[in-house]
């Protein structure tokens, strides 16, 4: 009974990005030390507890029930602990702690890095992981204590408050417009190359336009499709086809004639850029403040107001 008591807040941590990873060598990456010494802690861990948590012989790791029985605790354990350790840290004035921001890849690399980078340098007691990912987010895991997210919301029990205003517009290369002509109806997109983004979740195909209360959609088809956002805006660069992207990462282009804004007059629903947390409970002081950074500066670096 006492070598279970030996298990240690590290020891959970460990296990906490074991049981969120598709595989032991992805939670060999995530936590920055080779396989072996992964398996061999994992194995330690096991013995402390005299249980198996993990299964073996898959090429996914797959939790047993005692793992995830284990896992699920865990998490609310060290939720319950950083919740301490901040309203401690807090009453002596600076902010302190770690501090998990997620980000889709494109706007995560352009504008999120940088800021967060600033906002770690005037904090010097923070530590500041941002992970950059294009698959959905999983709120529930608690891997991130804020998300930047374009367009809606993916879960309604998220908190949220809006960074910056955004739309999703159709542009395309002169030379694509050159040869194949310019749509003048969002009915004329049916019968062009388009490229389509897919990310996150949903029909990728379906391209929406109009306002809420007037909304109108097109299928949309065409030889390339890619869930590398930076791929899609190349091809299109290139000419070969239309692009349905966000404003903030084409306007660029279409300031420089790169890429021409076709179907002006059409009006496109918001995708606006939102700062996601959990609803559960306290919010750190160090997470509130850098929303308000990255609401006070996302705007200026994305040329729009918010």
């Amino acid at each position: 009974m006492g070598d279970r008591l030996k298990t240690s807040i590290d020891d959970l941590h460990f296990f906490q990005v074991v049981a969120a990873s598709e595989t032991l060598t992805a939670a060999a990456r995530q936590l920055g030390i080779s396989l072996p010494v992964v398996s061999k802690r994992l194995s330690a861990l096991e013995r402390r507890l005299d249980v198996r948590l993990v299964q073996r012989g898959t090429r996914r790791l797959m939790l047993t029930s005692e793992g995830a029985l284990y896992a699920g605790r865990l998490d609310s354990i060290l939720h319950q602990l950083r919740e301490l350790e901040d309203l401690v840290s807090e009453s002596t004035g600076g902010l302190r702690g770690a501090l998990v921001v997620q980000a889709t890849p494109g706007l995560g690399r352009a504008h999120v890095a940088p800021l967060v980078a600033e906002f770690a340098a005037r904090h010097p007691h923070l530590q500041v992981e941002l992970h950059t990912s294009a698959l959905p987010l999983r709120p529930h895991r608690r891997e991130f204590d804020v998300a930047v997210h374009v367009g809606s919301p993916p879960d309604s029990s998220l908190r949220i408050r809006r960074l910056a205003e955004n739309r999703r517009v159709p542009c395309a290369a002169p030379t694509y417009l050159d040869r194949r002509g310019e749509p003048t109806h969002i009915e004329d997109l049916a019968h062009h190359d388009c490229i389509v983004l897919r990310e996150n979740e949903g029909d990728y195909a379906l391209w929406r336009f109009g306002e809420a209360g007037d909304p109108r959609h097109v299928r949309v088809r065409g030889p390339l499709s890619s869930n590398d956002g930076d791929v899609v805006t190349n091809w299109a660069l290139e000419g070969r086809g239309v692009i349905m992207r966000s404003e903030w990462h084409v306007r660029p282009h279409i300031e420089r004639g790169e890429l021409v804004r076709i179907l002006p007059h059409v009006p496109t629903p918001a995708a606006d850029i939102y700062a996601l947390l959990g609803d559960d409970g306290h919010v750190p002081r160090r997470v509130t403040e850098l929303i308000g950074y990255l609401a006070a500066h996302l705007p200026g670096r994305l040329g729009r107001r918010a």
